[in-house]
C-alpha cells in the first residue's frame, strides 16, 4: 500500500509540476532574472507550496502514525552548519544556470526533454561525488574503532 500511495503522490506532485509550467527552464530562469524581464508567477507557486507544507507538518507533528499507520518520522535537526550551507550554494548555482532543480528536471525528463536528461545525469553524477567524498571525510563514531 505504501508503494501505491508513493506513486499516486508522486504523480500528483508531478501534474502539479506539470501545470504551473515548473518544467520550463525559461519559467525558473525569468523568476531569477531580476533585472531583466522578471517573472513573478514562480515566487505565487513557492509561496503556494510553502503554506501547504506548513499546514501539512503542524497537523503531522500531531499524530503519532501517518495516514497509512506507519510510525511518524519528521526531521528533528535544525542546525544551520557548513554542509547545509555550501549544498544549498551549490544547489542554487545549478538551479539557476540549469533551470531545473530535482522533482521538474525528472518531470521534464520523463517528457523527452534532452536538457533535462543532461541535468539529471548531471544530479546524480554529484550525488555519487558527494557520497565517495563524505565516505572519506568522515570522521569516525566515538568509541569506534576505524574500519
Amino acid at each position: 500500500m505504501p508503494l501505491i500511495s508513493a506513486f499516486f503522490v508522486g504523480l500528483l506532485f508531478g501534474i502539479g509540476l506539470l501545470l504551473s509550467g515548473m518544467t520550463d527552464p525559461g519559467k525558473v530562469q525569468g523568476f531569477l532574472d531580476l533585472f531583466g524581464l522578471w517573472d513573478p508567477s514562480l515566487a505565487l507557486v513557492m509561496g503556494g507550496a510553502i503554506a501547504v507544507g506548513v499546514l501539512a507538518f503542524r497537523l503531522a507533528g500531531q499524530r503519532g502514525h501517518t495516514l497509512l499507520g506507519g510510525p511518524m518520522a519528521l526531521p528533528v535537526e535544525n542546525r544551520i552548519d557548513h554542509r547545509l550551507v555550501i549544498g544549498g550554494l551549490l544547489f542554487g548555482i545549478g538551479w539557476g544556470l540549469a533551470g531545473f532543480c530535482p522533482g521538474p528536471g525528472i518531470v521534464a525528463m520523463a517528457q523527452g526533454e534532452t536538457m533535462a536528461l543532461v541535468f539529471v545525469l548531471a544530479m546524480l553524477a554529484g550525488m555519487a561525488v558527494f557520497e565517495v567524498v563524505d565516505r572519506f571525510t568522515a570522521k569516525p563514531a566515538s568509541g569506534s574503532a576505524p574500519a
